[in-house]
């Protein structure tokens, strides 16, 4: 199956020799700009859609095994038809998306196609990157015949991209899916639950491949992939931001506003702090099963000026002296 090549390089703005700190700079400049929560009214659905391109580029360029088998893919990607893969190249990570996925055999030994939508991954990330139950739209291979007798359909699985802000609150997604050979879409509202987190999986029953003989259908299960935050990083439901404090800050002390997903909040930042040194905002994480709040914790950086005045540089070697003395 033919299926449209994704430039996350350019996605990103970045070249293919960009280090790991040059992505995540980029990856935070495009988030900040394009995220759904910051777009005006008439642009949300834009914003949505390319906060989800940003999000699946860096998926794979900042993780260095994804991006090391991206990269093997080359210049010869635009063929006639589609992109095609290279000989011998195969689907690998754990990460998965929204795209095609080819279940695990079907009663006529042909596999069985699911195109998804409102995921939000492309079919081309769920081809190279995609995880879980059946093979990717690239996989190869005969499928056994099943015996005779009713026997149970394969569940299927794809990945679904969740904000940290849907996780928070809850929210509600459309998805819609078309199964190999036909050409009807079905869709579902589909319910994110308050304090949904990574890996877990939200159940379609009956939403999977056909049964053989008369057998029940399988599952759907739509395996949450919590969305790349512009500030924030997770820790179960702790979530965590990096301030970078000027030295005279973490010297002297200093008061900040340090963004929560509800809004900014002052903190405190206490004379004499380290690098690394981190500050707790409690219960502004994310929700838990049992729908207690996880914290925030700002960690500091300390940000060393990378080019000095004469002035400057005079101040700095009188407090090395005094520093010495």
């Amino acid at each position: 199956m033919a299926v449209q090549f994704r430039d996350y390089y350019e996605t990103l703005g970045v070249a293919k020799t960009a280090d790991a700190a040059e992505i995540k700079s980029a990856f935070r400049k495009l988030a900040r700009t394009h995220h759904p929560d910051v777009a005006k009214p008439k642009e949300k659905a834009a914003a949505e859609e390319k906060f989800k391109q940003i999000n699946e580029a860096y998926e794979v360029l900042s993780d260095p095994e994804k991006r090391a088998k991206y990269d093997q893919l080359g210049a010869d990607w635009n063929q006639p038809g589609g992109f095609q893969p290279p000989p011998g190249w195969g689907p690998g990570g754990a990460s998965g998306g929204g795209g095609f996925r080819r279940s695990a055999g079907g009663g006529n030994g042909e596999g069985v196609e699911f195109e998804f939508g409102g995921t939000g991954f492309s079919d081309f990330f769920e081809a190279f990157f995609g995880g879980g139950r059946g093979e990717s739209a690239f996989g190869g291979g005969g499928f056994g015949r099943r015996p005779a007798g009713a026997e149970r359909g394969q569940d299927v699985e794809a990945d679904i991209m969740v904000t940290l802000e849907e996780a928070l609150h809850g929210s509600r997604r459309q998805v819609s899916l078309r199964r190999g050979g036909s050409d009807k879409t079905e869709t579902y509202q589909v319910k994110i639950p308050r304090g949904v987190h990574e890996g877990q999986r939200i159940r379609l029953a009956g939403q999977g491949e056909a049964g053989a003989g008369g057998g029940k259908s399988g599952d759907l299960f739509l395996r949450v992939r919590l969305a790349r935050h512009p500030d924030f990083s997770v820790e179960g439901n702790d979530l965590v931001y990096e301030v970078a404090l000027e030295p005279w800050q973490a010297v002297l002390g200093t008061e900040l506003e340090v963004p929560t997903l509800e809004g900014n909040r002052r903190l405190k930042v206490p004379a004499a702090t380290q690098a690394g040194q981190r500050f707790r905002l409690r219960e502004r994480g994310l929700p838990s099963a049992n729908g207690s709040r996880g914290n925030l914790y700002v960690a500091a950086q300390i940000a060393i000026p990378k080019t000095l005045g004469e002035a400057e540089r005079e101040l700095w070697q009188q407090l090395a002296k005094l520093a010495a003395s």
